[in-house]
Order: C-alpha cells, then sequence, then structure tokens
C-alpha cells in the first residue's frame, strides 16, 4: 500500500492572531504547532508532506522544514496566493488568499495518492493521526470514499475570542449528510453561541459533533471543486474578504452521490492558536504531553 500523504494548510496570515502563527515556536527547543503534527503523521506511517504556503515565506518555511524531514519523508511546497484564481477575477485591492477550498484546489498536479489535509495552527493529537493513517491505507485511490476526523465543539473553543468550526450532520451509521461552516462560535458566560446569517447570536450545543478541517480524500477529490469555485468567484468577484472553504467543496460531494464522507471521531481534547493568548495555554498542554512521555523534550 503506498503510504499516504499529508497537506498543510499553511498559507493563512494570522490577522487574529497578529502574526505568521504557523512558525510561531511553542516549546523551548522551537518547536511549532505544526512540528507535532508532523511527528504524528510520520509515527502514523505518512511518507511525504505538501505544504500549502505563499510565495513570501517560503525561504522561512524550507530553511525550517527541509532540514527537519531530510532522509524522512518526500517534501512539496505549492503556492496559494490572491492571484491563483482566473484572471477575470483577480483584485488588486484584495489582501487575503481566497480560503481553504481554494487552497485545496493547489495541490492537484502535486499529489497523487490518499491524503489528509490539517491546518498549520491547530493540534489535533496523535490518536487522530494513527485513525486517519489507516483508514487512508485502507481505502483504494480510485474510489469516492472520503473521511473527516471530528471532534466534540466543546473541546474546540478557545477562551480568548471566537473561532470559525464546521458543523457536521451524521447518519447512524457515521457517514457526513452535511458539513456547514459556521464562521463565529464563541463561548459567553460559560455558553456556547453561533452567529446566525442575519447576525444574531442563538444557542449551540458543546456536544456537537465539528470538524477541525482534518480531511481525508483520494485524488478523486479533485473532479469536483473547480467548476464550483468558478460559480463561487463569479458570485463574489466584488467582495473582498469572500473565502471558499473545504465544507462547500465537501458538501457538493454530498450532493453529487457518488461520494461518500465517513466520520471518525476523536474525543480529544483540541488545541490550538487562533489568539496571541492562545499560545500560553498550548505551551501548558504540550509541557504536559511531554512531561507524561507522549513526545520526547527534543522531536528532532
Amino acid at each position: 500500500t503506498k503510504k499516504p500523504t499529508l497537506v498543510i494548510l499553511a498559507a493563512g496570515m494570522g490577522s487574529r492572531y497578529g502574526g505568521l502563527k504557523q512558525l510561531d515556536t511553542v516549546t523551548l527547543d522551537g518547536a511549532t504547532i505544526m512540528d507535532f503534527s508532523i511527528y504524528d503523521a510520520l509515527q502514523a506511517g505518512f511518507g511525504k508532506f505538501v505544504f500549502i504556503i505563499r510565495k513570501s515565506f517560503e525561504k522561512e518555511f524550507k530553511e525550517i522544514f527541509d532540514k527537519k524531514l531530510a532522509g524522512k519523508a518526500e517534501v512539496a511546497y505549492v503556492f496559494q496566493e490572491i492571484e491563483s484564481v482566473p484572471k477575470k477575477y483577480q483584485n488588486p485591492e484584495r489582501t487575503k488568499p481566497w480560503g481553504t477550498g481554494h487552497a485545496l484546489l493547489m495541490v492537484k498536479d502535486v499529489v497523487k495518492e490518499n491524503f489528509a489535509i490539517i491546518n498549520a495552527d491547530d493540534f489535533y493529537g496523535t490518536e487522530a493521526f494513527q485513525m486517519m493513517a489507516d483508514y487512508l491505507r485502507n481505502t483504494d485511490e480510485n474510489s469516492y470514499h472520503f473521511s473527516t476526523m471530528s471532534y466534540y465543539l466543546k473541546n474546540t473553543v478557545s477562551e480568548n475570542g471566537y473561532v470559525s468550526r464546521g458543523e457536521c450532520q451524521i447518519n447512524e451509521t457515521d457517514y457526513l449528510t452535511d458539513v456547514t461552516e459556521r464562521t463565529h462560535i464563541e463561548k459567553r458566560n460559560n455558553e456556547l453561541i453561533r452567529m446566525d446569517d442575519k447576525g444574531h447570536f442563538i444557542p449551540i450545543h458543546g456536544d456537537t459533533i465539528v470538524s477541525m478541517n482534518f480531511w481525508g480524500f483520494t485524488p478523486k477529490c479533485f473532479e469536483f471543486g473547480w467548476a464550483l469555485f468558478e460559480k463561487f468567484l463569479e458570485e463574489n468577484k466584488n467582495n473582498l474578504k469572500a473565502e471558499y472553504f473545504i465544507p462547500s467543496v465537501v458538501n457538493e460531494i454530498l450532493k453529487s452521490g457518488i461520494a461518500t464522507v465517513k466520520v471518525l471521531k476523536s474525543d480529544a481534547q483540541w488545541f490550538g492558536v487562533t489568539y496571541k493568548e492562545d499560545k500560553k495555554i498550548v505551551q501548558e498542554e504540550i509541557e504536559k504531553l511531554i512531561n507524561n512521555t507522549v513526545y520526547p523534550s527534543k522531536l528532532w
């Protein structure tokens, strides 16, 4: 069986964080959250790593990760730029890339095997990578059998502000029937609330199953997406902040009726950095894991 590939979404600008959070270190010896995901993925049997980045920080990324992964796995870099869209949709006033769904489409030419895709700034846990690697290894790469790693919403919120999560609807056999990107979920007075389409806040249950952008795909996923993305660009050409999310691609996949998305469940406590204030919590949690020998004190 071919080893699966891990694609890492790292082209974001970290506007709420105030900087390049993908490369911000969280341990004394200079490891980033991404380092822990890569370490876990290597242990789980992933054989290739594809970083989706911006040209502007290519040099820093290569200096760090080429060295760390030399002799351990294949490495590739793909660029997601604001102008990585047909010319008629390019807008000089736009400041952000077009979102995670757009990023996914960027890897089509370098990923020919089953793969998982994750956020650079989320910590998913060892077990999640093991489960995903097993699922990908046992999936025919010519099939339309996709998957997602899911978490309980209450385990994935920040104490320091709002987050966005994909709210999942699941059938009785643990297959996804729908996923909706909720772009504003926050904890207020110990209650979880989300913003609806009209800008009103309504309660959302802590046991809601959510996607943390940890998806498993075969190369067949690229058959979906481009046509849908062009339609999205047409509808949003004057909206400088519009983003095309992976859940939009996944819902199109589900609507097609030819593909399935298996929901793999993790009850792990997520942690990640959306805000600068989240960093301290991440550092404390990772220190605990190192003290409990889940990770060595020096990863590389």
